[in-house]
């Protein structure tokens, strides 16, 4: 299996595992202020499910509609934990669809924040699970404030668990 396939389906894990720990917090933990550009736990986890949103964009030729990395008015969590369930679901399926020679292809599209951009579509989908991993450990460490322990989401666990599916 490529290291491609492997780190999307090491993000759905993480992700699954990560969420499920986040949807036992109160409404009120969930939006309380942190010191961090995004202000909250749901809008740093909303950050990442719409930049996954922008990359699947680029992958597939398509406007992604947001102008912002920081959007307003993040869905309920119940909402984006769906969502974002969905969302590595989509990725899997690309990833494992894909062959040596389009992983190599180059996409171009433009940064939200203005200027043009060029990567293959294998540093795409690796930057979408190190872009999640980065975040993910923001919220780990706003978890520990409310006195929540996150889950471990290394890879190395991720690759002792799944090594019976192939992975």
């Amino acid at each position: 299996m490529s290291d491609v396939k492997t780190m999307t389906r090491y993000k759905a894990w993480a992700d699954e595992v990560f969420l499920a720990r986040i949807a036992q917090l109160s409404e009120e933990q969930l939006v309380a202020p942190q010191p961090i550009l995004f202000g909250n736990m749901l809008r740093t986890l909303h950050h990442s499910y719409a930049m996954d949103r922008v990359w699947q964009a680029h992958l597939l030729g398509e406007a992604h509609g947001y102008t912002t990395r920081n959007p307003d008015n993040p869905p309920s969590f119940d909402v984006l934990h769906q969502m974002q369930l969905a969302m590595d679901a989509w990725y899997v399926t690309y990833a494992d669809a894909l062959n040596t020679e389009t992983l190599g292809q180059i996409v171009e599209f433009e940064f939200i924040g203005g200027g043009d951009g060029a990567m293959s579509r294998g540093d795409i989908l690796l930057h979408v699970v190190n872009h999640t991993t980065y975040h993910r450990g923001h919220v780990a460490d706003m978890l520990y404030h409310c006195a929540v322990f996150p889950p471990t989401t290394d890879l190395p666990v991720f690759l002792r668990e799944n090594r019976t599916h192939g992975v």
